[in-house]
């Protein structure tokens, strides 16, 4: 099922989510409908907060992304209670954009790798190392679960001047090819 995103006002979006039970009766079908919702919207990850849901669940697929990175050609994962234990220290700038953002796109400076744990949609647990444009994904859908959305990742001048496109998402004057909730919609 093809759920709707929850675009830029929502104050779910600016929550911290919460840990869920990896036995869940209901994830396999909700993993299942953020693959489907990410997969029509044209997205490479989704958080659960962008479908309405307040807790530490985030699909991706990279593989679209394997022409200009090779590593990326399996990269498909589902994170369950993910948390980041480290990150490195050398950064790079890369240009983002988000579902939730429609039609935003700015350069994010964010660590070149990290270190995460989670369950994945087998209920195994992982400890692992992300790095280059996987690192860039899991970060940025890591963000959706801490409350934080990659424009607070930029500078406040860049912020300041995307102040009318932010206020025209939140009255719902927005333009999305995918279903999408916004806050006066």
């Amino acid at each position: 099922m093809i759920l709707p995103i929850y675009l830029y006002g929502w104050p779910l979006l600016r929550r911290v989510s919460e840990d869920i039970p990896p036995d869940s009766p209901w994830l396999k079908d909700l993993i299942a409908n953020m693959f489907e919702t990410m997969y029509h919207s044209d997205g490479v990850g989704l958080a659960a907060p962008q479908i309405g849901k307040s807790i530490r669940l985030i699909v991706i697929d990279g593989r679209s992304l394997a022409e200009d990175d090779p590593s990326m050609s399996d990269f498909v994962k589902v994170l369950i209670n993910p948390h980041i234990s480290e990150r490195g220290t050398d950064t790079a700038l890369v240009s983002e954009g988000c579902l939730s953002l429609p039609g935003i796109r700015e350069e994010v400076r964010r660590p070149d790798w990290v270190q995460m744990s989670y369950y994945d949609e087998h209920l195994v647990f992982h400890d692992d190392r992300f790095e280059g444009y996987a690192a860039r994904i899991v970060q940025h859908e890591y963000d959706h679960l801490e409350g934080k959305l990659f424009i607070d990742h930029i500078s406040p001048i860049r912020r300041k001047l995307l102040t009318g496109k932010l206020n025209q998402m939140i009255r719902g004057n927005v333009s999305a090819d995918y279903k999408f909730v916004s806050v006066k919609k």
